[in-house]
């Protein structure tokens, strides 16, 4: 039997054009956290910056959107091309430790995020309420939930979030961005003592 350290590196590609958007993403989950990100909306870039980074995946994000109109369609359909690329480079999810927990500062901002590469698209998110509407000219802030509810639907994880306390809104979504890359890496990391799929059903 391969031994999960043994096999081959895992990757996903996922291409996605609507009316709206054309979305190519390729992520490597065995990465060293180098990210090369275009959407044309700068806030969200920064933070698949540092889900990259901080999760070390090698990540490639370019879009192309409908932001004549607004964001909303260019940080969704991103969002859902992200969750189906890391859905495929998980593969069979044999070997990984699918748990993962990461609880990350910013500043006077707090983000904790658990994760369980279930199978199972299920989010619970919550975070200060009275956040400012806007960061930058074009990231409003109600889309991070919509991120996240986009991207567990296509990963089919099941994933909490939560910010107990936070003032500065920037703060607030990177934390957040920052511990569901801790917490991603973790859930997909290889464990060495593993065999076979983490789940008494046998398959996630």
């Amino acid at each position: 039997m391969t031994s999960p350290a043994a096999a081959g590196p895992r990757t996903g590609r996922v291409e996605r054009t609507t009316k709206e958007t054309s979305v190519l993403v390729e992520v490597g989950l065995d990465g060293t956290g180098r990210v090369e990100v275009a959407t044309g909306v700068g806030f969200f870039d920064h933070m698949l910056a540092q889900l990259g980074k901080h999760g070390l995946f090698d990540l490639v994000v370019k879009t192309d959107g409908d932001l004549h109109i607004d964001s909303h369609h260019t940080i969704e359909d991103t969002a859902l091309a992200l969750g189906a690329a890391f859905r495929e480079a998980l593969g069979d999810k044999s070997g990984i430790r699918r748990f993962g927990n990461a609880s990350c500062p910013l500043d006077e901002s707090l983000a904790e995020v658990t994760v369980d590469l279930s199978g199972r698209p299920y989010l619970v998110h919550s975070e200060p309420e009275g956040m400012a509407p806007m960061i930058g000219p074009d990231y409003d802030t109600t889309l991070t939930r919509h991120i996240l509810e986009s991207f567990v639907a296509q990963a089919a994880i099941c994933l909490h979030v939560r910010v107990p306390y936070g003032r500065n809104a920037h703060h607030i979504v990177e934390a957040q961005f920052k511990a569901l890359a801790r917490a991603l890496r973790e859930a997909t990391e290889r464990d060495p003592r593993a065999v076979g799929v983490p789940s008494t059903k046998g398959v996630l």
